[in-house]
């Protein structure tokens, strides 16, 4: 193939900064990075190309830096949240720092004085795309984004970082002989083609999210007197979650979480193939689905040692389980995959498909062995003495909130021909189908469970929660609900991710519900009642209300997914089910955190 590299080292554009995109109270501002804008370089004429399978997006998305005038000594802020909206522009919210040098910066975009962003990336890979009088346009068919700098006076981008090219540090391949196609395509097909793309939602359901974030930090740390591990957790990015297992751990009394990874590279993540594994499985006499998938068999064996179990079928180990997949190519059995396409986590699909997780709850992966957790039942008590007079001694009590490994299965039937195709969707698919009967299920014990045969004791079932008798079933009035509330607050339990759940029905009738008989509103509005929000789901139980704080509902996942091939049950059929089968207790921390109405 006839090619060509250019030395275009690192690469610079620049964005008007809107300064009705500062929000000065999470200290966040929302901008736009890049575009298709062709910009004249010294090569040619050079357009970013912005379907998702043409930027690299994972330094930004990974925090990525915000520096002052592209100086990486000079940072001043992280990149909370990345976006490439349906007008093929990407976006980003980023964040100011709290150091003096972040606080100065942070000032002068709020001034006014510092007017302009500009993005810093890289291009590994240009195709060229037309060429008329001698000017030759080029698109960037593989590039990466790896810094936002905030700048007073934007660069000529014909000047600057690359323009030499005897000094650049990257070079870039060009492919002459294969025109880039998607310039054919006319801007207005692509318009009713591209799906729409609330940036302003999505970037407001971020804000939310880092506000939800930072007040459950800040609750965790107040409760166990963590103000500065708090402090210096919202500072750093780290999740809810992982502050919850931290705060675990210096209590002294839990277990850590142990690490059940097996310490696959990025490279051999992104190998890994669900569909590889199953068509094996589904066909144990055939040569080549063993070759094709024997990848997956030696990582699913290195899996079982780490976590001392033995695979019904063949385990999915947690480095796949939690990372971003992809599928890689196969030199056996016909199976050719694009290594560069990526897909969300199996861990991921399996918690957003889970309201109670969407609410809050704390998710405690890869463990190993039964878990205690600590719990405080009693605290000291405060005596009033005369002068010279004891202090009667006392002491807080304590005791342990035990979780030990159930097994929960779900099964997805694929047909035969379905199961031979290598397409990342069908990976997806399938990977995506599967966690979804799972989450529905852990879902449903999370709210419902009893204990028995087998299964995990939910909150409903819970002893000690509270409890509001509906005067009419189905039909609570605004009293009623705000009764259910006052059950948690009675018990001192309103802090954390506190939220109302209940049925469709439920809610249908109480957006019709009037509070009073003169102010008009009504008992749900907006998606919230009393100030909480309310989640909707068809697995609470009929006529009931259950409100609390959400992050006291712990689920516990133990080591990898297994997953089993059955090949009988859709035999006449020529359909092959796979069973995935995942460990996994629920515990309700804090009974007062929680009170239902029914």
């Amino acid at each position: 193939m006839n090619r060509k590299t250019i030395k275009t080292g690192v690469l610079h554009r620049s964005f008007d900064l809107s300064r009705d995109a500062i929000n000065e109270e999470t200290r966040t501002v929302e901008l736009a990075f890049s575009s298709e804008s062709p910009v004249a370089r010294w090569f040619g004429d050079e357009i970013l190309d912005h379907d998702p399978n043409s930027i690299r997006l994972g330094r930004l998305n990974d925090g990525g830096p915000v520096l002052v005038d592209h100086d990486a000594t000079d940072h001043v802020g992280v990149v909370e949240s990345v976006v490439i909206s349906g007008d093929r522009v990407g976006r980003a919210q980023i964040r100011f720092g709290k150091s003096e040098r972040a606080e100065e910066i942070y000032q002068d975009v709020k001034d006014g004085i510092r007017k302009s962003v500009s993005v810093g990336y890289r291009i590994h890979k240009m195709a060229l795309e037309s060429e008329t009088d001698g000017q030759e346009t080029y698109r960037a068919s593989d590039w990466e984004p790896f810094e936002i700098s905030m700048v007073s006076v934007p660069a000529d981008a014909s000047v600057g970082v690359g323009r030499a090219a005897e000094d650049a540090e990257f070079e870039t391949v060009v492919t002459r002989d294969e025109k880039f196609t998607h310039e054919e395509i006319k801007m207005e097909d692509i318009k009713k083609t591209a799906p729409v793309v609330d940036t302003a939602a999505e970037l407001e359901k971020t804000r939310k999210a880092e506000l939800g974030r930072i007040t459950d930090i800040e609750a965790m740390g107040n409760q166990h007197g963590f103000t500065e591990q708090a402090r210096s957790a919202i500072e750093n990015g780290v999740t809810a979650d992982q502050f919850r297992k931290d705060i675990l751990v210096k209590l002294g009394e839990a277990k850590p979480v142990t690490d059940t990874d097996i310490g696959l590279t990025e490279k051999e993540v992104r190998q890994f193939s669900f569909m590889r594994a199953i068509h094996a499985l589904a066909n144990p006499a055939d040569r080549r689905a063993q070759e094709a998938a024997a990848f997956e068999f030696e990582a699913s064996r290195a899996a079982s040692e780490k976590m001392g179990r033995t695979a019904q079928g063949i385990f999915v180990p947690s480095d796949v389980l939690k990372r971003d997949l992809t599928v890689g190519t196969s030199t056996a059995g016909g199976h050719t995959v694009a290594t560069d396409l990526l897909s969300s986590s199996f861990i991921d699909s399996l918690e957003n498909a889970m309201q109670v997780a969407n609410l809050g709850a704390t998710v405690l992966r890869d463990l190993q062995g039964n878990i205690a957790i600590p719990r405080q039942t009693g605290g000291a008590t405060a005596y009033w003495v005369a002068e010279s007079g004891a202090v009667t001694e006392s002491a807080a009590a304590f005791d342990q909130v035990t979780m030990s490994p159930n097994t929960v299965g779900a099964f997805s039937d694929i047909s035969r021909k379905l199961l031979l195709q290598s397409s990342i969707d069908i990976e997806t698919f399938v990977r995506n189908d599967l966690a979804l009967r799972l989450a529905l299920s852990i879902d449903d014990k999370a709210i419902n469970g009893d204990g028995s045969s087998n299964t995990p004791t939910g909150i409903l079932s819970t002893t000690g929660i509270g409890s509001v008798s509906f005067g009419s079933s189905g039909a609570p009035t605004f009293g009623e609900i705000v009764d259910v509330e006052t059950q948690v607050s009675q018990d001192n339990a309103l802090m954390g991710s506190l939220a109302y759940m209940t049925t469709a029905a439920m809610a249908g009738g109480l957006k019709q519900k009037a509070k009073d008989a003169g102010s008009g509103q009504f008992v749900l509005a907006d998606g919230q009642a009393n100030g909480y929000n309310v989640a909707v789901t068809n697995q609470c139980a009929a006529n009931t209300v259950i409100f609390g704080n959400w992050a006291d509902l712990i689920i516990g996942m133990w080591g990898g997914l297994d997953i089993n091939v059955d090949t009988s049950t859709g035999s006449a059929s020529g359909t092959v089910r796979v069973v995935a089968l995942q460990d996994v207790d629920i515990a309700v921390r804090h009974a007062q955190s929680f009170a239902k109405g029914a």
